[in-house]
């Protein structure tokens, strides 16, 4: 059966290295599948992957903070939307002070979230479901409060060079680089703070490129790096699928502590403000992932002698500072990285003002670069920036899921966007939680403070807190409900036939199912006007055409422009403003209008239906002869 897979994709899409090429006689782009897809596709490659915050997703006891037992009562939801996974946000013991992303333990499941007996509910629930559970993962940092920190600072052994401890300059000396007088050298950590702290026990400051209470582990010790590995294995042996290791490129930081170059010699000491040379994306960060990912091999090849097929899913998401650097990730040379390494490029550099031209690039500058282990993956948004639907609007939001849906890969949808939650905006300077909103002052904190787009999940209009909790026991939640709960909700966007719910369960459904999706050739397009459109293809099934009308007025298009032996099309789905329906058969498909910022999915036909079909019978009939040999080999 795989033999004959191959030929079909042989003689099917002429095989080549799975790479985007540029014809020189048009402006598309065309990525084939890569044929080790076709033959051993993983789980993971063309999955639907939920990232959650658990503190906002269900609060079951009404704390105020969402759990692990909301998360259960919850967990239809997913089922009903139709996702491959959850990618489950921090739930290790922590002080908090930094979302659960400051650990002080990791072997332990916060009380706030529940215990490791309800995780192991979580973990038997989602898999008799069928859905894979990945654990966020933070290698780089631990809380002050961690065990290892507050041994080190004491002199313990063998914890004293756990983390970067390092003493102070000559305080008497005087400082002319602008940095704060004593520390190190002139790191910034990202949160508005120079990187080194005074530990309190002594004279010597630890390094923290977060925030002030997440010291950094020095991984130059080889008792460090074997730490991790158990925790990894402690987690991998209590049946998680996979683990996303959190912020992979500041693991390192440069062994002589030399100062960062500033961009501007006369501007301020700041993070934004340096040339990150030696605290981010150093190559000591992927060689440690490399070896982790020989960890994760080792479960998958076990379980695989066990009989089952089943890989244990190692995701690394670095906001690296290249395309060329995020790519790493996913191995160099002879080393494997990571199954996925998130793509953050449809998030970061697409904005309510960019053109077609700039959505080909970003798109297609990823599949271009995939390396031949690569595994094209989406993401529109997560906990770090604002709400898709506050940052483009409904309308664009929808487009723009239409699009991901459409593309080759995995697919990272978070929680709220398939009900197009916006940013709560009115979160006061008392009720900021975010260290780095938290660490500036309440007239400027707005434009930093990350929790606008953590706010809880908004289940229906029961109550105040928008269903969160069904038995409130507090005024308030962990962060405020945005205002518009009572028209922004799972039960209303329910109720309703054309919602961003209904859209994004249509779409699930549709890239789980249709093998154009899973294995077909795609194809980017620049048309006249400031209209993208994405073809996907593939021999003997159905042809789909995304158009996107990226203009805040009305545009036409002609479908021949996308594929010119298209004679009919119909609408296979469309945003939630537009004028057209789903099911449409289009008239006109040389003048086909699309209203503003409006974006369709054509399902299209071709007048060479009996060549294809005549290709896919010479193709099955090869298939034939080619396994009837084999096997008179054998």
């Amino acid at each position: 059966m795989k033999l004959a897979l191959l030929v079909l994709v042989l003689v099917g899409t002429v095989a080549v290295p799975a790479r985007c090429q540029v014809r020189p006689d048009s402006e598309t782009t065309v990525h084939l599948p890569r044929q080790d897809v076709l033959v051993h596709p993983g789980w993971w490659e063309s999955a639907v992957l939920y990232q959650l915050l658990p503190r906002s997703f269900h609060d079951s006891d009404g704390d105020g903070s969402g759990d692990l037992r909301g998360l259960l009562a919850r967990f239809d939801h997913l089922i009903e939307l139709g996702v491959t996974g959850i990618c489950l946000g921090p739930v290790f013991r922590s002080p908090m002070r930094d979302g659960g992303y400051d650990v002080s333990d990791y072997r332990d499941i916060d009380p706030l979230y529940g215990s490791m007996g309800v995780l192991k509910e979580l973990l038997e629930r989602a898999h008799a479901a069928g859905l894979k559970v990945v654990l966020d993962f933070i290698p780089n940092h631990t809380s002050e409060q961690h065990e290892w920190f507050q041994k080190s600072v004491r002199k313990s052994e063998p914890y004293l060079d756990y983390y970067i401890l390092r003493g102070g300059v000559d305080e008497e000396k005087e400082q002319d680089d602008g940095k704060e007088d004593g520390v190190p050298n002139n790191w910034q950590s990202l949160y508005h703070r120079a990187a080194w702290s005074r530990n309190v026990r002594g004279s010597e400051y630890y390094l923290h490129q977060f925030d002030t209470t997440e010291p950094d582990l020095n991984y130059r010790n080889a008792k460090v790096r074997q730490e991790m590995e158990d925790v990894m294995r402690f987690w991998l042996d209590r049946g998680v699928d996979g683990l996303r290791l959190m912020q992979v490129n500041h693991l390192y930081e440069d062994a002589q502590l030399r100062d960062e170059p500033l961009i501007d010699q006369k501007g301020s000491l700041s993070y934004e403000n340096m040339n990150h040379l030696h605290t981010r994306d150093l190559l000591d960060n992927y060689i440690l992932t490399f070896d982790w990912r020989i960890l994760f091999d080792e479960y998958t090849q076990a379980e695989a002698e066990g009989g089952k097929d089943h890989t244990k899913l190692m995701i690394t998401s670095a906001y690296t500072g290249s395309l060329d650097g995020t790519l790493k990730w996913f191995g160099i040379g002879n080393r494997s990285g990571a199954h996925i390494a998130q793509n953050f490029g449809l998030l970061r550099e697409i904005t309510p003002n960019s053109r077609a031209e700039q959505f080909q690039r970003v798109i297609d500058g990823w599949l271009n670069g995939l390396p031949p282990n690569g595994v094209a993956n989406w993401v529109l948004g997560n906990q770090d920036y604002r709400r898709v639907a506050s940052r483009f609007g409904r309308e664009r939001a929808a487009g723009l899921a239409m699009l991901c849906f459409t593309l080759p890969g995995t697919i990272f949808v978070y929680y709220g966007e398939e009900i197009g939650m916006e940013d709560n905006e009115a979160i006061s300077w008392k009720q900021t939680q975010d260290p780095l909103g938290c660490n500036t002052n309440g007239t400027v904190y707005q434009q930093y403070s990350r929790d606008p787009a953590r706010t809880p999940f908004q289940w229906d209009d029961s109550n105040e807190w928008a269903g969160f909790s069904k038995t409130p026991k507090k005024t308030d939640p962990w962060l405020p409900v945005h205002r518009n709960y009572g028209v922004r909700n799972l039960a209303q966007e329910k109720s309703s036939n054309r919602s961003m719910y209904q859209l994004y369960r249509q779409l699930i459904a549709w890239h789980q199912q249709s093998v154009t999706l899973r294995y077909g050739s795609y194809q980017s397009f620049v048309l006249p006007d400031n209209v993208f459109a994405v073809l996907r293809s593939l021999l003997g099934e159905k042809e789909y055409a995304t158009v996107l009308n990226l203009n805040s007025h009305a545009v036409t298009f002609n479908v021949s422009r996308v594929h010119k032996h298209a004679r009919r099309a119909s609408v296979a789905f469309t945003s939630l403003e537009g004028a057209h329906t789903v099911g449409e058969s289009l008239q006109d498909i040389g003048n086909v209008a699309l209203d503003a910022y409006e974006t369709v999915i054509l399902e299209l036909s071709c007048g060479m239906a009996w060549r294809r079909a005549f290709k896919s019978l010479m193709v099955v009939a090869i298939a034939g002869l080619v396994c009837s040999n084999w096997v008179r080999l054998k």
